[in-house]
């Protein structure tokens, strides 16, 4: 019991001294950061920001078939 509740112990004082040694940045850095990523990269699925995009571009236009029949 006592081996138990020592390694319990052992593992969350691990886990603290990690989140103790994880770098941290200001808010303000991080905002910038999500603000930048967000204004240089192109999201398809907001066209009235980005505009339409071209068919061949659009990862989420449905495929066309490669001219195969499919018989049933």
């Amino acid at each position: 019991m006592a081996d138990l509740k020592l390694r319990r112990l052992t593992e969350l004082n691990n886990r603290l001294r990690e989140d103790l040694e994880r770098e941290r940045i200001p808010i303000s850095t991080a905002a910038k950061s999500i603000i930048a990523y967000c204004n240089g990269t192109r999201d398809y699925m907001v066209p009235s920001v980005w505009g339409s995009v071209p068919k061949g571009e659009d990862p989420y236009a449905p495929q066309q078939s490669g001219g195969c029949c499919v018989v049933m």
